[in-house]
Parts: structure tokens; sequence; C-alpha cells
């Protein structure tokens, strides 16, 4: 049930499909609340109206919204919408799902408050099937975003204005919502977990609650359109875990690997039964791909793996951190392979789960990073381990992540270097990431002062070729001095066995070329050690540090900033409405240059098939 008439009509989650689908996204009646009366006053009942009109799923800041652009704060915000429960789906559970609120939120339906959320990034769903009425029904959410430290902002400055490498924020609803009809027990998520060393994939289907009796439930999984594999096994559980055996004698070859260059994705259907009853049915897929570390080395399914990534903040001049719209995300991982990436790292925020679609149909590696706090707190902690557990859990399935990011350059952790508490903070979320997910790699403290990781993950912006050789000369050098100014490691702490090497930020070269590129409402534009003009001393630069990174023998990647010029930050490759600012195939051969590391190696000796 796709309307085409609202912005965002697209299912906001193919990793988790279900055919019974109602988007909610358009026109909302909206309000401030800055004497923060709307509780008192019961602007959460029907008959208050609500005195302005906003576009759903944009924020109040962003001109998409209708409201916009504006850096205004306003700590407290109230939505109101009218919907009725289209007819095929009646009769059955109605659950509400929000795709991302920024950053707690009260949710109220025909004045019944039915449950609520905290954290600004990852989705949340309440059954709402009690509450409603016949006919129409009354929505409305009362969303809180205050100029806090403690939240987990990302790039969302915490004052008006813009300063620095930090931007307008995203107050309240910013992705979609929609309905979903529900059997009372039903599929909550599932976990699939490839194995390419034994051939195998591990199902773990979780549901909502134990089955009051035993149900059936069946697991289809089809490659390019064609059935490969069924079982159908009985459930008494709420956690129910399954392996299944992917190299059937019947296909030459047994598996099909998921690669960059050929991104092949197996298609599953999950249903639940009771005999002739169908309880649930559950769309999803995954990649068989294996990503791991030995010895300094990164391997993707088994072969020794040079990444070429590119730093992605992910904001639209119109939409702020919700993109404009399913083409806009597909043209920027287009542009990603373009300019000649093998992958992106997304920069301090939790993409909309659409990017991580496309990164997994397109073929681009992502890391996935938890955007950071910059106040340290018992409240940091809580929200950081909160939603790291949540985003690991929305996104598991999907074969372009290879790598989490838990925290980035020690913001929220500003005393890292020597504080045991905040060391002890870092480690935490490492060894939460691998409690959660051990098939993924953990930057654990992105740019410096590292405490456990499986990569080393250096940031410097030295603009000269030959400083950047000087800094790196020498791992054991690097490892015990750092670069740049800051120290590799905390105080205390040596690497992880077998940790890899990359320089995770570097460039950041401000091209300043275009016209719409001057500075933003008095504030400057900036990219680091001045800005460039022209192409040519552009490309002399970019080659030079290019060059010396991949001269590091002991790296095994890098990432460039950036894909966009974001507001005041104009070093990206592109302008903020998307158009390249250079010769793209001159910047390509640059990037890919053949006499610079080989991006896969060749295949072992134990031949995967694939």
């Amino acid at each position: 049930m796709i309307e085409q008439n609202i912005p965002r009509p697209e299912h906001p989650r193919p990793d988790f499909m279900r055919d019974t689908f109602y988007n909610l996204n358009g026109e909302w009646a909206f309000a401030f609340d800055d004497k923060n009366e709307g509780l008192a006053c019961g602007w959460f009942k029907p008959e208050h109206a609500l005195p302005q009109r906003i576009t759903v799923p944009f924020c109040y800041q962003c001109a998409a919204s209708g409201i916009g652009p504006t850096d205004e704060i306003h700590e407290v915000i109230w939505y109101q919408h009218r919907f009725t429960v289209p007819e095929q789906m009646q009769g059955r559970r109605i659950l509400l799902r929000f795709g991302a609120v920024d950053h707690s939120c009260t949710v109220y339906v025909n004045g019944h408050a039915v449950g609520g959320h905290q954290g600004g990034y990852t989705p949340f769903a309440m059954d709402i099937t009690d509450f409603l009425a016949d006919g129409e029904n009354d929505l409305r959410v009362r969303a809180v975003d205050m100029p806090d430290c403690t939240q987990l902002r990302g790039k969302q400055y915490w004052q008006r204005g813009l300063t620095g490498c930090w931007y307008t924020p995203v107050s309240g609803i910013w992705q979609t919502v929609y309905l979903e009809a529900v059997s009372a027990l039903r599929v909550e998520y599932i976990h699939i977990t490839p194995d390419i060393d034994t051939s195998t994939a591990h199902f773990e289907i979780m549901l909502n609650q134990k089955p009051a009796q035993p149900v059936a439930c069946t697991v289809y999984v089809s490659l390019n359109g064609h059935e490969r594999h069924r079982l159908t096994f009985t459930v008494h559980q709420r956690c129910n875990r399954i392996t299944l055996d992917m190299s059937s004698p019947e296909y030459y070859n047994s598996i099909v690997l998921w690669w960059p260059h050929k991104p092949a994705l197996y298609d599953v259907r999950v249903t639940l039964a009771d005999g002739e009853t169908q309880l649930d049915q559950v769309d999803t897929y995954f990649g068989m791909r294996k990503i791991h570390i030995q010895d300094g080395q990164v391997y993707l399914n088994n072969r020794k793996f040079y990444q070429r990534l590119i730093l992605d903040q992910g904001y639209w001049p119109e939409t702020l951190l919700t993109p404009p719209s399913d083409e806009a995300i597909r043209a920027d991982l287009q542009w990603t392979i373009d300019f000649g990436y093998n992958g992106a790292r997304k920069h301090q925020k939790i993409e909309d789960p659409r990017y991580y679609y496309w990164a997994d149909k397109m073929g681009v590696l992502v890391w996935g990073e938890v955007p950071s706090p910059y106040e340290f707190s018992d409240d940091t902690v809580e929200n950081l381990s909160k939603t790291t557990l949540e985003f690991i859990r929305r996104d598991f399935n999907h074969p372009s992540i290879i790598c989490w990011v838990t925290l980035n350059e020690s913001w929220g952790v500003r005393n890292i270097s020597h504080n045991k508490r905040q060391q002890a903070a870092a480690k935490m979320l490492y060894h939460l990431v691998k409690a959660a997910d051990g098939t993924r790699l953990c930057s654990s403290n992105d740019g410096w002062e590292q405490v456990d990781t499986d990569i080393c993950a250096l940031h410097d912006y030295t603009p000269d070729g030959a400083s950047l050789s000087k800094h790196f000369a020498s791992r054991e050098d690097v490892q015990q001095h750092g670069c740049d100014q800051h120290l590799c490691y905390a105080q205390n702490h040596t690497p992880n066995p077998g940790e890899a090497f990359m320089v995770t930020e570097y460039g950041g070269i401000a091209f300043q070329n275009i016209g719409i590129q001057g500075d933003i409402a008095g504030i400057p534009t900036w990219g680091y050690h001045g800005k460039e003009t022209n192409e040519e001393s552009f490309f002399a630069r970019f080659q030079e540090a290019t060059d010396a990174i991949r001269d590091i023998p002991y790296c095994m990647g890098y990432c460039y900033t950036q894909l966009t010029d974001v507001m005041q930050e104009i070093n990206g490759l592109l302008t903020p409405d998307r158009q390249p600012k250079m010769d793209v195939q001159r910047f390509r051969a640059i990037n890919r240059n053949p006499v610079g590391r080989t991006e896969i190696a060749p295949m072992p000796e134990k031949k995967i098939e694939g």
C-alpha cells in the first residue's frame, strides 16, 4: 500500500518487510511548546487543535518541512495526525512504527499515552490496537530535544548558528512513520549470520512472545528468484536458532559470495503458521560475506582487502539529515563508486535504513558509526550503550556493513587518555559490540587514544606528502608516540593482537570553485590548511597526500574527507546539491592508481566458490 503523493513513500525497511504497510508521511498539524504547557493544557487530547502544519518526515529546521529553514531552538514540539486503518488491515493487531524521533518522545492515540522512546537515531514501535476507534483516529507525538551534550548529537550543534564542523540540528520526527497489521504472535527480528568457511548460515528468529502452543516456522531462501533452500520446523520458544547448509549438491556453485564488485544477495522469507492459518510473513535478505583481521591484515572473504573509503555525513541542503528521496540515496552511493571508492564511512550518523539496503545492492562497503555525545556522565554511558545495541539490532543483516565505530576522536570521553572510567566506557562499548555481533570489526575510538580495538584508526590532516610519510615511517614509532599531536593509545594500553592499521581521516581539502560555496550567514567557509580555487592545485594536493598514505607499508586502507560539502565545511568532492567540483574521471584515476595498493589479494589456496 504505497501512496506516491507523499514524501518518502517507499517501504523504509527492505530488510524487514511485511506486505501490510501503510505510510503515514505527509502533512501533519504541528506546534512549538516553548512554555512546556502542552501536557497541563491537554494538547494530547483529540479536541485540541495545533496551529501549524509540517511535512513529515522532515524536521522543522529544514525547508522541506514547510517551516524552516531555521536555527531556532524549540525544546518541546507537538505533532498531530488523523488516520483511518485501511480496510484490508482491520481485524488484526496494528503496530505504529517510527523510523527515528530525535531525541525522546511520548506517543498518544485518541488521547491515550501508548508508549515512547529515547534516542534520536533508532526505530521503535508500539501495538496501538486497543486504543483505536472505528473510523478516524487521532495520533499525537510530543517530542523533546534539549541542547544537551550527553545526548548522542553527532554533528548537530547544541547552540544557534553554525560553528566548526557542527551543523543545524534536527529535532523530532525525521524518518518515516507507518502502520503494520500483524498477528498476536509474530516475528520481532531475524538475524542471519553467514559462515563462508562451513558454507552455512545461522538464523536467529526472535518472536514477540513465547507461543502458547507450538507453531510451524518455515524459512525459504532464494537466489536470483530461484528457491534454493526450504526448512520447516516447530517453534516452542520465543528465541529460535537454526542452521542452514548452503552447499546444496544440486547447485554447481554451492555458495555465492557477496563482494563489492559482485554483491550477491540471498532473499529470505520467514512464515509462522498455526495449522492452516498463517500468522506472519516477513521478507529479509543476507549476503554470504566474511570480514576479519589477522596479523595486522584485513580480510574480506578470506582474501586480503585494501579499503578506499570516503567520509560521508549524509546532509542535504533542503532536508538536513533526512534523505530527500530514495533516488538521492542511490545517487550518493553511485557518486561514491564513480569517484573510485569501495566503501563509505558514514560519519556521526546512523543512516536511513534504505542507505544500507542500496549499499548492499550496489556493492559499497560501509562503516556504521554511532553519533557522539560531547559530555561524559552516567547518562552518556547509558545513551551510548542503548543506541549501539539498537543500531546493531536494526542493521545486523546488511552485508555492506563491515565495521562498527563506537566513538570518534574522544568526543564525549575527552579525558580518555588518562581517565580510567572513560577508558572503561570505551572498552565496554567495544566488548558490547563483540557480544551483540561477533562477525564484524570494531573501531572503538576512531582517530586516536585507542583502547581495545580491531583497527588502529588514526586521523591526520597534514597537507604535504613528505610530512605524512615522516609521520608514518615506522608503525612502532606511531604506536608509541602517535602522530599529528595525538597519542595513538590511551595510557596503559597497547595494541590488540593482530590489530590492523588504517588512516581513517585525511585530506579535507577545501575546494572553493563554485559560486554557491560562499560564506553562510556570516560564518566563513573552511577546510584544512587553506582553500584551493582551481583543479590543478586541488589535484596536486590530493595526489601527494594519497600517494603518501598508499605508500605506508603496514596500512590497510584510508578514508578521505569528504563526499560532499556540508554547510560551512567545503572540503567535499561534491557541492551540497551534489554537483561535482572537479573532473570525476581524473579523480577516479588517481584514487585507483594501479601503482597503488591492490584492492583484493589473489585467491588463497583454499578455494571458495563464488
